[in-house]
C-alpha cells in the first residue's frame, strides 16, 4: 500500500504518506502560549499513526495574528520550552511535526491585534473590511526578519520542518497576487514570473541561511475567487519559482479568507452557525438574522463551490509537471481508496487532511485496518465556523 510506505521530504523521513494539514486549534492562551490541550491534541494524532503533523498557523508577530482567539504564536524565545515538550511527545510516537508560520496582513482587525492592519496595498479585504496601512519597503524587510526568527525558534523547539503559509489570502499570498499587489517598488510584480515572488523568495533564502538544511514546506493557493482570478499560467509560474528555490515540499490548496467556505467546502452552508459564532457576521437580533440570511442565500448560492472528492487534485497533478519537489494535495479526501488512488497514479506524493482528523484522530489506524473505511466527517463546516469563538476547534459529531 502506497499510503503506508515511508518517504522523505528533504532530510525528513516520514513513516507514511499521510499528513495532518494545518488546522486552527484554538488551544493557546491570549499571548500565544500552547496550553495542555495543544500538547494532548498533537500527541493523540502522533499516537494514532499520522506520519507528519503540520500545526495550525502560528503568528510570527502579534501584529500578524488572526482574529480568532486561542491562536498559537512563535514570536518570542520564551515559547520555545513549551513547544519542545510537544515535539518531544510527537517524536516519542515516531511521527514528525512541522510548524506553520504566517502573517495575516490585511486579513485581520486592529481590535484583535492592537496594531494597525498592514497590507501590500491599500486594498481592503471584503470579509475583514478594514483598510490596511500600506507596508513601507523598510517594514517589509522587518517582517522578513520576523519570519526568519520564527523559523529559527521552530527549529530550536524541536520541529522537524517549517511550513511557510503563502496561501489563503494571508500576507505572503497578498504579495503573490497581481489582483492585490499594485506596488511600484522592488516588491511589486516580477516581470519574468508575472506574480509577486520577491517577498517569499527572500524569506526562503534567509531561512536557509539561518537554519541550514532544516526542511522548508510552502503552502500555496492554486487559484482564488476574485474577479481577476489567479490564472493557470500564474499558478505554473509560482510552481516554477518554488522549484527554482528547491524548497522541500509544496502543499496545494485553494482560495482566500474572503470566500473561506471555498477553501474547505462543504455539503451545505451552516447559516445559523455563522450568525451565532462568526466574529464578522454574528447577529442576535431576529429581524437582522432573517434579513442577512435572505441576502446571504441569494449571494452565497452563486459564489460557493460545493464539496466534491479530492477537489484540488487537478492542481496538484498540474504542479507535478513543473517541479521535482514533493507535492502534497489537500482537500476532500475521505476514504482509503481515494488516497491510495492519487498516490498510485502519482498525481501527488503525499495527501494531507484536516477535518477527518478532527472527527476521528484515529482515522489513519482505521484505514490501515479496513480497506473500505470512510471518514465520519460529513463536511458540515461547523468546526470551521466555530473558530471565531473561545472554544477549541472540534467536531460536533466526533463522539456520536
Amino acid at each position: 500500500m502506497k499510503i503506508f510506505e515511508s518517504s522523505s521530504i528533504g532530510k525528513m523521513k516520514i513513516k507514511n504518506r499521510l499528513i495532518r494539514s494545518a488546522t486552527f486549534e484554538g488551544m493557546c492562551d491570549e499571548n500565544g502560549f500552547p496550553k495542555e490541550e495543544y500538547h494532548n491534541h498533537y500527541s493523540k494524532l502522533a499516537k494514532n499513526d499520522v506520519g507528519l503533523l503540520i500545526t495550525g498557523f502560528s503568528y510570527c508577530s502579534k501584529e500578524g495574528a488572526a482574529i480568532q482567539p486561542g491562536q498559537a504564536g512563535i514570536d518570542s524565545d520564551d515559547k520555545i520550552p513549551y513547544y519542545k515538550k510537544i515535539t518531544d511527545s510527537v517524536h516519542g510516537y515516531n511521527s514528525k511535526i512541522a510548524m506553520q508560520i504566517a502573517h495575516t496582513g490585511r486579513q485581520t482587525r486592529s481590535s484583535a491585534t492592537g496594531n494597525d492592519v498592514l497590507g501590500v496595498s491599500n486594498k481592503k479585504s471584503f470579509y475583514f473590511g478594514e483598510k490596511p496601512k500600506v507596508l513601507t519597503t523598510e517594514k517589509i524587510y522587518s517582517i522578513v526578519n520576523e519570519f526568519v526568527d520564527a523559523a529559527v525558534r521552530a527549529k530550536k523547539s524541536g520541529f522537524d520542518a517549517v511550513q511557510i503559509h503563502a496561501a489563503h489570502g494571508y500576507l505572503i499570498h497578498q504579495f503573490i497576487l497581481p489582483s492585490i499587489n499594485n506596488r511600484k517598488d522592488e516588491f511589486g510584480i516580477d516581470k519574468e514570473y508575472g506574480i509577486g515572488i520577491k517577498f517569499l523568495g527572500i524569506i526562503i533564502d534567509q531561512i536557509i541561511d539561518k537554519c541550514g538544511d532544516f526542511p522548508i514546506l510552502v503552502k500555496v493557493s492554486a487559484s482564488d475567487d476574485y474577479r481577476n482570478k489567479f490564472s493557470k499560467e500564474q499558478f505554473i509560474s509560482l510552481i516554477r519559482f518554488l522549484d527554482s528555490k528547491k524548497v522541500d515540499g509544496i502543499e496545494i490548496s485553494y482560495g482566500t479568507m474572503d470566500q473561506a467556505l471555498n477553501i474547505f467546502r462543504g455539503s451545505s452552508i451552516p447559516y445559523n452557525t455563522i450568525l451565532d459564532f462568526d466574529p464578522v457576521y454574528k447577529k442576535r437580533n431576529t429581524i437582522l438574522r432573517k434579513v442577512w440570511k435572505f441576502f446571504a442565500k441569494a449571494f452565497l448560492s452563486k459564489e460557493i463551490i460545493q464539496f466534491s472528492p479530492m477537489y484540488n487534485i487537478n492542481f496538484a497533478e498540474l504542479a507535478k509537471r513543473y517541479t521535482t519537489v514533493p507535492v502534497i494535495t489537500v482537500g476532500g479526501f475521505r476514504s482509503k481508496k481515494e488516497i491510495e488512488l492519487v498516490l498510485s497514479k502519482k498525481q501527488a506524493d503525499f495527501v494531507s487532511l484536516c477535518r477527518p482528523f478532527l472527527a476521528e484522530p484515529d482515522f489513519a489506524i482505521k484505514i490501515k485496518e479496513n480497506e473500505e473505511y470512510r471518514s465520519r466527517c460529513i463536511n458540515c463546516n461547523v468546526c470551521a465556523i466555530k473558530t471565531g469563538t473561545y472554544k477549541i476547534t472540534s467536531c460536533i459529531n466526533a463522539n456520536l
